[in-house]
């Protein structure tokens, strides 16, 4: 067993991978990483400074193998929870009020990033507010140890690794020791973002010179409002409005046939992709939210069964997969959205 285990991990990462989960076997293995980040163009002076600080973390790797899939021999569950208790605990009252209030405090802001990407100001926010709470808590989890304990811990190494490089080139653009600050897991800022996106898609949204997601409002809204273009957000239509669905709907005959490349468990609960009209045509109709056009081709998801309230999601929703791929997720941001929009 123990050589299987080896044989992939050795697939996952950089060099061999390591038989005990040590301080001997993580100074061993940041070696490899140092040679790693050199090839890719991270400066000798950052690593210099990084690396002779760094110890294991034995708290971020039990908390990884907690998570779903982090234990193999665990069985899955067999029953499918119900959405409306996560939506009671993520679109709340005191989410809902303190959305609104941002909304209003920076609608000058918001409208103007909008106009820039087509991103409505009001998803924006309602991200902000899933991810920090509108910036209220951030994670205080050291990036460096944390990312460097996951990826010698070699489950996924290849993802922590590449992210691990991707912080010391965050410092390499002058992104002080002292910000690096973030989830167990890596996430860092407001939008708690990995650092090869921040990388990839953090911007200044005040034009102070800076992209600083933890403390500007600016460049943190600008920031998820980008993320959004890259993941193909479509101007002018909504993420998705609540449906009635008939008892008599023949749920086999709108089952979805293709699998998803990315997150296939989460696309497998939606069905094929029809027009607007077409689902009428089967009964199904909008029950509130905004109106989507007879032609608009939507997918329907019943997140709690037959019976509770379904909705019809637009190609926008899978925009918002794209930051967290989770249907209870997904639907929250676009609810919470719904909520905060009424302020204006």
């Amino acid at each position: 067993m123990r050589k299987l285990i080896a044989a992939a991990a050795m697939l996952l990462g950089v060099g061999a991978p390591v038989a005990a989960q040590d301080e001997t076997g993580f100074q061993a293995f940041l070696e490899q990483v140092r040679q790693q980040a050199l090839r890719e163009g991270v400066s000798a002076r950052t690593l210099d400074q990084v690396l002779p600080t760094l110890s294991l973390n034995p708290r971020v790797v039990e908390l990884d193998r907690a998570q779903p899939g982090g234990n193999p021999a665990a069985p899955p569950s067999a029953s499918i929870p119900a959405f409306a208790p996560y939506r009671v605990k993520h679109v709340d009252r005191a989410r809902i009020d303190r959305g609104r209030a941002k909304y209003q405090a920076l609608r000058p802001l918001l409208s103007r990033v909008e106009a820039q990407t087509g991103v409505p100001e009001e998803i924006m926010v309602a991200i902000w507010g899933h991810e920090t709470n509108y910036g209220s808590y951030t994670g205080d989890f050291d990036l460096p140890r944390s990312l460097a304990s996951l990826a010698y811990e070699g489950r996924r190494r290849e993802l922590f690794t590449k992210e691990l490089i991707a912080t010391f080139k965050m410092m390499d653009r002058g992104v002080p020791r002292d910000r690096l600050k973030g989830s167990w897991a890596g996430a860092t800022g407001y939008p708690q973002f990995l650092p090869s996106i921040y990388l990839r898609l953090a911007r200044d949204g005040d034009a102070d010179g800076r992209v600083d997601i933890w403390t500007s409002e600016a460049d943190a809204l600008a920031s998820i409002a980008n993320y959004f273009v890259s993941a193909g957000w479509r101007p002018g239509r909504p993420w998705g409005v609540a449906a009635s669905v008939p008892p008599y709907l023949d749920r086999t005959s709108v089952a979805g046939k293709v699998t998803s490349p990315r997150c296939p468990r989460v696309h497998e609960r939606h069905t094929r992709w029809m027009t607007v009209a077409e689902w009428r045509a089967r009964g199904v109709v909008q029950a509130g939210g905004a109106r989507l056009r007879d032609a608009e081709l939507v997918t329907l998801l019943e997140p709690d069964g037959p019976g509770a309230t379904a909705y019809l999601l637009t190609s926008n929703y899978r925009a918002i997969l794209d930051y967290n791929c989770s249907n209870f997720y997904a639907l929250s941001v676009g609810l919470l959205a719904d909520e905060v929009a009424q302020a204006s």
